[in-house]
């Protein structure tokens, strides 16, 4: 005799409350409005009373809005959630790198870094996907299969943990550790660009996180079709992970570039909303011995970029398990640089940072596909103890 299973009644599981950190301006508002916490009339204000405390304040707690009613903050704290993300774990290097773990939800995990020095003050390298779809060969990201984009509240969060750590509420005028955010971290931007866009949007209002777009820095492997959106809707500094100077190499290093090849990319920037010498992309280069490092390459390299207004980022690689690459040796990444320096290019040889906690460009991968450090020492001192 068959049986049928009555589903019709299984209690509905209940849908998170939504994270008001996300939301732009007017999403804010509507939301308000939607869950009519808040009249029409009165929403644009609220929103602004909202944003300064979320942005400018840093609060998690609604309780803390202490020029909003109280009825107010209760219903607030009954509907919505300015709740960060878990920190799975957190790891600062000999060289002050910090590198933290985020659960954004189960299964869902980012790795955001760090590096005092860069910029004015510091930079964050933020993440815009979990795992990665580019397989770049030289990249410890790359081996990593996408799991799916971030939202906007999710990258924004990346940059709240950031600023909870170092200390950086109410947002500072002057004297800043994190000066300049890149979205360099784990993950390719102009595959999730809306979300990219929309994450911008809110760190650079002034009203709240108020970092200049000027001193924000999208890094793409050369999605050119999205190249004029991202100017355009970011006024964000362009970074292009370049690596190589002809196809047959870059196919290897970068596969994107069977897509989109050098000379439709070298187009495509040369066409950025906003290029000048004042708004110059910046070429990152990793430094692979016997691969690319030549100074036939060097010159190759001042023959490509002719007429950007560029500089460009030496980077010595930074090694991962597993990899078949090494490091230029550093004689030959000062002869390469000297090259470029001739033909009027800055190129600075990025001092490597944080690879002591695989912190480093190109180490970023999430601990979501492998057994955390501090799990690995538990079942290390247990077999140890067995075997005593």
């Amino acid at each position: 005799m068959g049986v049928t299973l009555d589903l019709s009644r299984a209690p509905a599981r209940p849908l998170a409350p939504t994270n008001l950190t996300g939301l732009s301006r007017a999403e804010l508002a509507q939301a308000l409005v939607e869950a009519e916490v808040v009249r029409p009339e009165k929403a644009k204000m609220r929103a602004s009373q909202l944003w300064r405390w979320m942005h400018h304040y840093g609060v998690t707690d609604f309780a803390q809005m202490t020029d909003v009613a109280k009825e107010t903050r209760a219903a607030l704290a009954a509907t919505f959630s300015l709740a960060r993300p878990e920190v799975v774990e957190r790891q600062v290097s000999k060289d002050g790198t910090r590198k933290w773990l985020i659960r954004m939800a189960p299964g869902i995990e980012v790795e955001t870094v760090y590096i005092p020095d860069v910029g004015r003050a510091g930079a964050l390298c933020v993440s815009s996907q979990v795992g990665c779809t580019l397989n770049c060969t030289f990249c410890h990201t790359g081996t990593q299969a996408l799991v799916r984009n971030l939202t906007a509240a999710e990258i924004v969060a990346q940059v709240q943990v950031a600023r909870d750590d170092l200390g950086e509420w109410p947002s500072p005028k002057e004297d800043r550790r994190l000066s300049n955010i890149v979205f360099m971290g784990m993950g390719e931007p102009l595959y999730n660009l809306d979300h990219v866009a929309q994450a911008i949007d809110i760190i650079a209002d002034n009203e709240g996180i108020a970092i200049s777009r000027r001193r924000i820095t999208v890094s793409t492997s050369g999605v050119v079709p999205q190249l004029e959106a991202l100017g355009t809707r970011t006024q964000a500094m362009l970074a292009i992970s370049l690596h190589a100077t002809n196809d047959a190499l870059r196919e290897k290093l970068v596969p994107l570039n069977r897509k989109y090849p050098l000379q439709e990319l070298m187009a495509g920037i040369r066409a950025y909303p906003g290029l000048s010498n004042a708004r110059r992309v910046t070429f990152e280069y990793v430094m692979l011995k016997g691969v690319n490092d030549s100074p036939a390459e060097a010159k190759a390299l001042v023959q490509l970029l002719r007429g950007i207004p560029a500089k460009i980022n030496l980077i010595p690689f930074n090694p991962w398990p597993g990899t078949e690459y090494e490091c230029s040796d550093w004689k030959t990444i000062e002869a390469f640089a000297a090259i470029l320096n001739r033909a009027g290019y800055a190129s600075p040889i990025r001092t490597p940072r944080g690879r002591d906690i695989l912190a480093a460009c190109g180490q970023l991968k999430s601990e979501s596909e492998k057994l955390r450090a501090s799990a690995r020492r538990k079942i290390a001192a247990a077999d140890a103890g067995e075997a005593a």
